[in-house]
């Protein structure tokens, strides 16, 4: 248990990098920018993210891939030396992805369990402290159910207990996604629920919660939404949610950003951090992938030639993002 304490206070002294993109996700990226969608050029843009200069400055961890963890440089440093060597935590991804729920249309359950102690052995032996479980809640006509969601809290549960015995601190992944019309305050009392089943489930598969990390979304409008509000409200009302639905004792929030624009979630999480918000029981940060990796994805555009420019910009949202954490963001950083 010490372990996992240590490594959960660790994870939260900056940010977390989200680069676990499965392969089928990022050939989708690559296939829009007209990239090659080959390992090789993949590898070569995960390169390009781990031996940023001075990304240690600003990331604690960075959560991979399973084809990532395996991955070397050309002259044979694995990719988790590299991070290692920059004072970054590696984590691993371990969940197989959402998938249709039968008999729940519209409706998705994150799969994954079946072998997984076997995985986390052979993870940890690649040099994993920490894995990352993510379950995907729809807002919609009628959903999410009662059902849909207490399947994902307990996947994440037992998940979180697997890790826990491997001794990888978890991260615990509810996201409710920002697609929809909803209004701010439907996302508030969806997200509240989700919590309030998670950690039941938790408390119930005997998870210490002192040792697990949170990564949940924030309290946003849908994207359709015709009613959009600001920054300050958005951040009001995630801190009001959490307050009720969050354990003083878990050691750590770290946001994902969920389709928002690089900006706008620096500019979200740094509102968290208002003078006068009241003292929170946890550390608040970010665990940011297309917030971060977007911008630089298009300067790269899989181009040996904007290496170094992608990688400015992948330093410069990571420090904009740690900034934030602190309440210390301004768009003069910019």
């Amino acid at each position: 248990m010490n372990t996992l304490l240590n490594t959960a206070k660790a994870m939260m002294n900056k940010g977390l990098l989200a680069m676990d993109e499965s392969i089928s996700t990022c050939n989708k990226r690559f296939a829009a920018l007209n990239i090659p969608q080959t390992e090789a050029m993949r590898k070569n843009y995960r390169e390009l993210l781990v031996t940023t200069p001075g990304l240690g400055d600003c990331i604690s961890g960075a959560i991979l891939s399973d084809e990532t963890i395996h991955q070397q440089r050309d002259h044979g440093k694995p990719f988790v030396e590299i991070l290692e060597d920059a004072g970054i935590l590696p984590g691993i991804k371990v969940d197989m992805g959402a998938k249709d729920m039968a008999g729940f249309p519209d409706e998705k359950i994150t799969e994954g369990l079946d072998g997984l102690r076997q995985r986390l052995q052979q993870y940890k032996k690649l040099g994993a402290r920490f894995a990352k479980w993510r379950a995907v809640i729809l807002i919609g006509e009628n959903i999410p159910s009662n059902e849909c969601i207490t399947a994902n809290a307990y996947a994440l549960a037992r998940y979180a207990a697997l890790c826990q015995e491997a001794g990888i601190v978890p991260i615990v992944e509810p996201e409710v996604l920002m697609d929809g019309k909803h209004i701010i305050e439907k996302c508030a009392a969806v997200t509240e629920e989700v919590h309030h089943i998670l950690f039941q489930q938790l408390y119930q598969q005997r998870v210490q919660i002192e040792g697990i990390i949170l990564k949940p979304n924030m309290i946003l409008p849908g994207k359709d939404c015709p009613v959009q509000v600001d920054d300050g409200a958005i951040a009001n009302a995630t801190i009001e949610c959490f307050l009720r639905s969050v354990p003083a004792a878990v050691p750590g929030i770290v946001f994902l950003s969920g389709g928002q624009s690089s900006q706008k979630a620096t500019a979200r999480l740094n509102a968290m951090h208002g003078k006068n918000n009241p003292p929170l029981p946890w550390r608040l940060t970010f665990s940011f992938s297309r917030a971060i990796e977007y911008p630089a994805l298009d300067i790269w555009n899989g181009k040996k030639e904007n290496r170094e420019a992608a990688q400015q910009s992948i330093h410069h949202r990571a420090c904009c993002d740690l900034a934030a954490s602190h309440g210390e963001y301004t768009q003069e950083m910019e």
